[in-house]
């Protein structure tokens, strides 16, 4: 069996220490209560004490517990279905608009944020590759996609097949577009910068203080409580994601929580590393049943997959990845996995991230669809100008929209494994 525990991944092994953090005893009051240790809750407390305000981040677990602690580290500038013209569609044009800004610049915020605070997170702008596996998802994904972004101002090439076997190494794909903007990092190592630096700047981080309650105050305050304390403050900002659970009624319901799989080989040699993304982008195909990979500092690849049924998983599923990544690139030959673990990604049925005003002062954005160290990042300063009262929820860059608790959620999680025989089912069509 797969151990659900942090400290099996790569990302643990070769993290630096998070900074030294306490549990929440007793009453402290602030000016903004955070729920939720990972990239959102953390770059928004960071930007919160920045600007001087007062702010206070309880977390269940560790920093980057969640998911910013298990996923694959790569920093991508889209969303995975909605494109700016979606986006427009779904929003409006000025709302749309300015989602698709915020989604264009996001990658660079993350590693500015690297640079600006010195996070020694394993962080490569190297740039983000998405190969198109048929012909006609050439022309119906990767050209489409390159115009659409090209025309918002973001660093974007569009790569025939020839261009982008020489960029992967591998001839497996038709063609494909680069946003240079993008690359990878360790994300629990970044987890930890970003808390570091928060509370080098003034911000409280509090661990193994998970939230049990929130409840108004007499003055209007909101109080956030925890086994053994509480926050007292203005406002507050619930940063749970996927890990999200009962704190605020239908929350939790907004999104499917789907396994993860992440695993990573041994070093590759310097003669495959010169033969295979010599330039160190990251990669993740434009396939439902999704095929990525990225390097990590010492050389390994990080890569994973789902599998739809889970006996004897632990052996299926690397036998299965290995057999995938010799498909894309033969001169591996035979492949080792030193680490293998899992979390949970936030899925919303449209594919959309949402942000909530759950009651006046509550705010909570939920459903990265697989986008979370970029986005999540970026929505650390959004919220903070709400949260410091420098801006209205709805002068956001994602629209503000009510909560939508999907339907027989419960069912909708035990079918979800089930979505992958579909995307299979399309992957080997042709668009």
């Amino acid at each position: 069996m797969i151990s659900t525990d942090l400290s099996a991944s790569f990302w643990a092994a070769a993290a630096p220490a998070p900074p030294p953090t306490d549990r929440l005893e007793g009453g402290k009051d602030v000016d903004v209560a955070i729920v939720g240790g990972g990239f959102s809750g953390l770059s928004t407390a960071l930007h919160l004490a920045e600007s001087g305000v007062a702010c206070a981040v309880v977390e269940a677990g560790e920093i980057g517990s969640g998911a910013s602690g298990r996923n694959n580290g790569q920093v991508i500038p889209t969303m995975s279905r909605a494109d700016p013209s979606a986006m427009v569609a779904k929003f409006g044009q000025e709302r749309g608009q300015r989602f698709a800004g915020l989604v264009r610049d996001s990658a660079q915020t993350v590693f500015d944020l690297v640079r600006r605070h010195d996070i020694d997170c394993a962080a490569e702008q190297s740039g983000w590759i998405q190969p198109a596996h048929t012909p006609g998802r050439v022309a119906k994904v990767a050209e489409r996609r390159f115009k659409e972004w090209q025309a918002l101002g973001a660093p974007v090439a569009l790569l025939d097949r020839q261009q982008t076997a020489s960029l992967l190494g591998s001839d497996a794909y038709c063609g494909a577009w680069l946003n240079r903007s993008g690359g990878h990092i360790n994300p629990l190592a970044f987890a930890r910068g970003l808390a570091r630096a928060a509370t080098g700047k003034g911000a409280a981080v509090f661990t193994r203080s998970p939230a049990r309650s929130i409840e108004r105050l007499p003055d209007g305050g909101w109080q956030v409580r925890t086994p053994a304390g509480a926050l007292r403050a203005g406002r507050v900002v619930i940063a749970t994601n996927a890990y999200s659970d009962d704190l605020w009624p239908g929350l939790k319901r907004e999104v499917v929580p789907v396994f993860s799989f992440q695993m990573a080989t041994q070093p590759l040699s310097d003669n495959l590393r010169k033969s295979l993304l010599p330039g160190r982008q990251a990669m993740s195909d434009t396939r439902g049943d999704l095929h990525f990979c990225r390097y990590t500092h010492d050389h390994r690849l990080v890569t994973g997959a789902p599998l739809l049924w889970r006996g004897d998983l632990d052996r299926r599923l690397r036998a299965h990845v290995a057999a995938r990544l010799q498909r894309l690139f033969p001169q591996l030959g035979t492949i080792t996995f030193d680490h293998l673990w899992c979390g949970y990604v936030g899925m919303t049925a449209d594919y959309f991230p949402r942000l909530h005003e759950l009651a006046p002062g509550i705010a909570t954005w939920i459903g990265c669809n697989g986008r979370g160290v970029a986005l999540a990042t970026a929505m650390g300063p959004e919220l903070a100008r709400w949260a410091a009262g420098h801006a209205r929820l709805d002068e956001l860059a994602l629209p503000v929209t009510p909560l939508q608790p999907i339907p027989a959620h419960a069912l909708a999680r035990r079918l979800a494994r089930f979505m992958l025989w579909m995307y299979r089912r399309r992957d080997a069509r042709e668009v």
